[in-house]
């Protein structure tokens, strides 16, 4: 009953830590296009706390990911798990270069446009289609 517990809780926040991964570099695409600094300070508070309460869900789920594997140790084994592990460090990477995009808007250092960061948007969602793919198919690889 444990284990059912701990994989809701991992799958609850998982998602919430998605969606900050999915909105933040939308709020980079927007905050490209703000030119007024009323407008731009809005936009470097809503990125701080998003970021923030990102990070928040990433502790969370991670540890709960951890517990999952306390309570089924058989899983590192299986290559399905090991693929999964290392997209999750990439997203973790792409989590790290958000806080970068953060930093550089407070600090008006900004040089891309809102084209680069729309593509930039999109890492996540192919990092979520692979990850799902993975622990739902469990495809031997």
């Amino acid at each position: 009953m444990l284990y059912l517990w701990v994989k809701a809780f991992h799958i609850i926040f998982v998602v919430a830590w998605f969606a900050g991964l999915f909105y933040l570099p939308r709020l980079f695409v927007y905050h490209c296009d703000t030119k007024d600094p009323v407008g731009s300070a809005q936009f470097k508070l809503m990125e701080r706390r998003l970021y923030l309460f990102t990070i928040m869900n990433t502790v969370i789920a991670i540890s709960c990911g951890l517990g999952l594997l306390i309570l089924q140790p058989a899983w590192l084994s299986q290559h399905w798990l090991q693929w999964k592990l290392a997209l999750v460090a990439a997203l973790l990477g792409f989590q790290w270069s958000c806080w970068q995009v953060v930093v550089n808007f407070r600090e008006n250092r900004n040089t891309r446009n809102g084209r680069w960061y729309r593509w930039y948007n999109e890492i996540p969602t192919v990092l979520l289609f692979a990850i799902v793919i993975l622990v739902v198919l469990k495809p031997l690889l």
